[in-house]
Formats: C-alpha cells, sequence, structure tokens
C-alpha cells in the first residue's frame, strides 16, 4: 500500500509540474491577449508592474518557484481575465460542474450495469447482440458531437430544452420553480454526457458477467434450482461488480474531460467552460488553478477506489485490472 501512496505522490508532483509549463508553451504574450494594442502604447516600467502584478516576472524558474510558494500557501493566483481570485471564479464554477459528472456517472453507470447484467447472462441471443450494436454505435460519438446534435435537434428545431446556460438570467425563480429551471438546463448537457459513457460500462459488465456465469458458485445455485432473477442479480451480478467499482475512478477523470467539450458546447458556467474562456486568453493563473482542482479530484476518486476495491476483495483487484485492460 506504501507503494501505492507514492504512486500518487510521484503523479501529483508530475501534474503539477506540467500543469505550469505546458500553458507557458502557447503561443503569444499574456499581457498581449490582455490589452492588445494598447500593450504597445504602455512604458516599459508600466510593463513591468504589469508583469509583476500578474506573476509574469522574472525567468521561467522563478516563477515556477512563486508558483509552487504560492500553492502551499494555497494561493492559486489572480485570474487577469475574471478580474477575481483564482479560488474564487473556480469555487463559483465548481458546484456547476460537480452536479453535471456527479448526475452523468450515476446515470450512465446505472444504465450500463443494467444492461450489462442483461447482454452478458443472456451473451449470444437476439438481445445481446442489439445492445452491441447500439452500444458500438454510441462509442463512435465523441462527446462534442453528441452534444451538438442534441443541441440542433432538441433546442434549434424543437425548442424543448435552452440552448446554453444553468439558469435563466433575470427570471426572479425560487424554489421548486428555480429548482425545475436549473433541471431543464442541465439535462441536454448530462444527457450528452451520459450516452457517451454508457458503453464503456456496459461492455466492462457484460465481460464481468460473461466471465462470473461460468464460475462453479454459480452452476451450484442453478443446481439448487434457485430462481433465474436470483441467480442473475443477488450472486452473479454481485460477483460481477468489483471491475465497476475499480472503474468509477478512472470514470472520473474521463469524465471531467468531456465536460470541457460539453460544458463548452453549451455553454454552462462549469470549470470546463472557465477553463475554455482561460485558455484562449491566456489567462495562466487560471488555467493552471482548473487543472490543479481536477487532479485532485481526479487523484482522490482513484484513490479511494483502490482503498474500496481492496477492502472488498483483495484477491480480485488483479481480475478487475485486467478487465479493465480488456475493455
Amino acid at each position: 500500500m506504501k507503494r501505492r501512496y507514492l504512486d500518487y505522490i510521484l503523479a501529483l508532483v508530475v501534474i503539477l509540474s506540467l500543469n505550469f509549463f505546458l500553458p507557458r508553451l502557447m503561443p503569444g504574450d499574456p499581457l498581449t491577449a490582455i490589452y492588445g494594442d494598447a500593450l504597445l502604447d504602455m512604458s516599459p516600467e508600466l510593463q513591468a508592474q504589469l508583469a509583476e502584478r500578474y506573476g509574469l516576472e522574472g525567468t521561467l524558474g522563478e516563477q515556477f518557484i512563486t508558483y509552487v510558494t504560492n500553492l502551499l500557501r494555497g494561493d492559486l493566483g489572480y485570474s487577469y481575465y475574471f478580474g477575481a481570485p483564482v479560488t474564487e471564479v473556480i469555487l463559483e464554477a465548481l458546484p456547476w460542474t460537480l452536479l453535471l459528472v456527479g448526475s452523468s456517472l450515476l446515470i450512465s453507470t446505472f444504465i450500463g450495469v443494467l444492461i450489462g447484467i442483461e447482454s452478458g447472462w443472456r451473451h449470444g441471443g437476439r438481445l445481446d447482440s442489439f445492445l452491441i450494436v447500439a452500444v458500438m454505435f454510441l462509442n463512435g460519438i465523441p462527446s462534442f458531437f453528441m452534444g451538438i446534435l442534441l443541441l440542433l435537434f432538441l433546442s434549434f428545431q424543437l425548442h424543448l430544452f435552452p440552448l446554453s446556460g444553468a439558469v435563466t438570467p433575470f427570471s426572479g425563480y425560487t424554489g421548486m420553480a428555480l429548482v425545475m429551471d436549473i433541471l431543464r438546463h442541465l439535462f441536454l448537457p448530462c444527457l450528452a454526457l451520459t450516452l457517451v459513457q454508457i458503453p464503456r460500462n456496459f461492455l466492462l459488465m457484460r465481460n464481468s458477467m460473461i466471465g462470473v456465469i461460468r464460475t462453479p458458485y454459480i452452476l451450484t445455485a442453478q443446481g439448487k434450482g434457485l430462481k433465474e432473477r436470483v441467480i442473475q442479480y443477488r450472486h452473479a451480478a454481485r460477483g460481477a461488480l468489483l471491475p465497476i467499482i475499480t472503474r468509477l475512478g478512472m470514470s472520473i477523470g474521463l469524465l471531467f474531460t468531456g465536460v470541457l467539450f460539453i460544458e463548452t458546447v453549451f455553454a454552462y458556467p462549469g470549470t470546463g467552460y472557465i477553463f475554455y474562456l482561460a485558455l484562449g486568453k491566456h489567462d495562466f493563473p487560471m488555467v493552471q488553478g482548473t487543472l490543479f482542482f481536477i487532479t485532485l479530484f481526479v487523484l482522490a476518486a482513484n484513490f479511494l477506489t483502490d482503498v474500496i476495491s481492496a477492502k472488498i476483495d483483495p484477491r480480485l483487484r488483479e481480475h478487475a485490472y485486467q478487465l479493465l485492460d480488456r475493455t
């Protein structure tokens, strides 16, 4: 277990280093992105003051030392595009992202596991063949393209859902009216993210079920004359769930990646959308702060998944990772 701790610490160090250096490899000057042609009329002294204000003064090494020092103090810097502290901007956007990611994770896992159980139990049959074809079709559609399709059809054509945002501006909604308004804005981004996540859960659960139903304890349950549904869900499905639990940590990272595109397509005001805006304006502190929060969530989710998997059955962890590799 100590080796696992070291792996997570090393991953955090590497990601934080990349988090600092990669934004600075982007073409263009941050001050030019902020002030445009007005920067040409500024004196060198004023430009130096602005660089100091935004943490851009000194060599790259000096900037990195300042970045790490501030990070240890909990200071993620000041966003020059949003005109506010990075932490404040992220904490305002984070609840929307967590709502979108959490709801999508729960729904996609439930649906993927359910149809994976049915498909694996009846592998080789008509239902299995139909589900595989449908899932493979969904699996070939990128998340951003799925979002565009839903937006064009359900919003532009049918006018069933809002085009963008998380709430209706200046609506004055409160109570249940506000909840329903939030859900209407959430529906399309959540649906797009859910549809592209279902295939992975389905395939993993199906493969796990096929492996479990061939084990002696399932044959014994069948020999005892237990009902098919009891064997399918109480015995086979429970034994096949460990790879799904193991994959949940990986799903967090994939979902945050998909959120970047989905929130951009729907202008949904979460961390993915503010990351997109900050990236276009070369807002280094905002880019770094957003990636830092995403890194913490992904590493924490993977760590908790490892701990939970080990508690459930340490002997099955290797089997779970093999299924993940095949899927």
